[in-house]
This record gives C-alpha cells, sequence and structure tokens, in this order.
C-alpha cells in the first residue's frame, strides 16, 4: 500500500482489524524485519491491525532531499501516523533505530499511545557513544558461513549471536532482504544528523500504559546497559535481557519474544479494557 505525505510516497502493509498497532523497523532494513517477527503472533491472536512502514530510503520508501535527520525522520512518521490514523488511538513498536524514532513519536503522540515495545532499540543514536559489551558468539557455525559469500558470510557473523540454519535463513529473508535495497548514500546522511536535537526522554510525565523493553545480552550493536537509564519512563514496563541473543533477538530466541511481546499485548488489552 503507498501513503502520500508531504508531497512523497510512502510504502507500508497492513494486515488485520482492530486495535491499529504502528510497527517501525531498524536503519536500512524494511518492513519485512519486523513483519518477520511479529506476525507469527497473531496466526492465533485477534483483534489487532498491524502496520508495517517502510522508512524513508528503505524498501520501498524513497528517500527524499528534504530529509535531512533523524529529526525529519520522525516528522514523517508523525504525518504517516496522522494521515492513517487521524486522531486515533494506537499501540507502538519499535526495532533498534525504530525503537529510537518510536521514543520520538511517544513524545509527540503521548495521548495517543496505549502502548509500547521496543525491540534492542537505538538507545543513543551515535554508535560511538554507546554502552556495548564485547562481541561474542554463543552458538559458532564455520560449516554454514563457509556455504555463504564472503559478503553475506561476513554480514550474518559481525552480528550473529547464534549461527545455525534457521537464524541465517531468517536473518537472510527478514534482514539482508531490506539491505540490499536500502539507499546507502542517503541514509549516510541521516547518520550524519542521527541524533535529535532536543532529549527525546524528557517526557511531560511518565507513560503508565504497559511497555516492554527486549535487550540481547550479547547485542555490540545498541547493548543493554543504556536502555536501563530510561526504565523510569515506563512505570509499567517489563524490562528483559535475554542471554543467547544479540541484535537479531527475536530470530535467535524466538518463544522467548513471541512469550514476552504476546504477554504485552495481553497487559495492554486489559489495559484498555479497564479504562
Amino acid at each position: 500500500m503507498e501513503c502520500i505525505v508531504r508531497d512523497s510516497p510512502l510504502f507500508y502493509e497492513s494486515y488485520g482489524t482492530g486495535t491499529p498497532i504502528i510497527l517501525l523497523h531498524g536503519f536500512s532494513c524494511d518492513h519485512r524485519q519486523m513483519e518477520g517477527c511479529m506476525e507469527p503472533l497473531f496466526e492465533k491472536l485477534h483483534g489487532w491491525q498491524r502496520i508495517y512502514l517502510d522508512l524513508p530510503g528503505m524498501g520501498q520508501t524513497p528517500g527524499k532531499e528534504a530529509i535531512k535527520s533523524s529529526d525529519d525522520m520522525l516528522d514523517v512518521v508523525i504525518d504517516f501516523i496522522d494521515t492513517v490514523l487521524p486522531e486515533q488511538r494506537f499501540l507502538l513498536v519499535g526495532y533498534s533505530y525504530g525503537g529510537y524514532l518510536a521514543r520520538g513519536v511517544l513524545l509527540r503522540k503521548f495521548d495517543f499511545i496505549e502502548g509500547m515495545a521496543l525491540i534492542c532499540p537505538g538507545i543513543i543514536a551515535d554508535r560511538s557513544r554507546r554502552t556495548v559489551p564485547s562481541r561474542t558468539v554463543i552458538v559458532k557455525n564455520p560449516q554454514l558461513l563457509s556455504t555463504l559469500t564472503p559478503a553475506d558470510a561476513e554480514e550474518f557473523d559481525s552480528v550473529s549471536v547464534v549461527q545455525d540454519d534457521s537464524t541465517w535463513q531468517r536473518f537472510q529473508d527478514e534482514v539482508l532482504s531490506g539491505a540490499s535495497i536500502a539507499d546507502q548514500p542517503f541514509l549516510m546522511k541521516i547518520r550524519q544528523r542521527v541524533d535529535y536535537s532536543f532529549n527525546v526522554d524528557t517526557l511531560p510525565q511518565p507513560f503508565t500504559k504497559p511497555s516492554v523493553l527486549l535487550l540481547g545480552r550479547q547485542d555490540a550493536s545498541v547493548g543493554y546497559q543504556d536502555a536501563w537509564r530510561i526504565l523510569e519512563n515506563y512505570p509499567r514496563a517489563t524490562f528483559a535481557v535475554l542471554d543467547r541473543a544479540g541484535h537479531n533477538l527475536p530470530i535467535e530466541q524466538p518463544p522467548l519474544f513471541n512469550a514476552l511481546v504476546g504477554e504485552w499485548l495481553d497487559r495492554v488489552q486489559e489495559s484498555m479494557q479497564l479504562h
């Protein structure tokens, strides 16, 4: 599907009916990253509309000259939400850079959000200032790596904590598929102004709706320690740091991911019924 925002086309996919959920993927990926980890949950859950956006310069959404920073990216996301969900309440899910954008959406749309899930979120956008653990591989598989192209092997090996056939297949389908078509020159421009120009975690008040923050204990991309410092903004948040999981947490720990996100949706549903 396509939505025109600021004279620019934004590609998105929408599934199901019910309470809307806006899902934002990571940097250089596309909606397939979110779709791959979230859609299995909804094979048995009903009453939720899932809206998967391709961010500018990623997937099928072109990067535009006017978009030069994360501030501009956030403006586009806000305008998209206002277009597809005018004056509607919704849930918000963000993965990695999508988690950074999601916190900006929360600040701007605070009263409309019924719950938020942050998956391996980028707390500090600038990589050089993050606190991250040393690179660790729990399940090594040199035989698998030897069957891949050198470029694929390097990409998979650089971020994977669990290197088995199933994680490779999902990494290929959900991560590399988007990264291979991203507009890299456009994204390089965004990287130069990737930090917001404002403090995104200065909320008007603590966000008291059900939330969940999922971090990988071996995530050498965004880490897990930086996320702890924002936890008091979310008094109803589950905060989980999963062993045997890096930045690909949903595909390295799918049973725990499904359980924790499913339980979050249950809490949101309960909260909405109570209020």
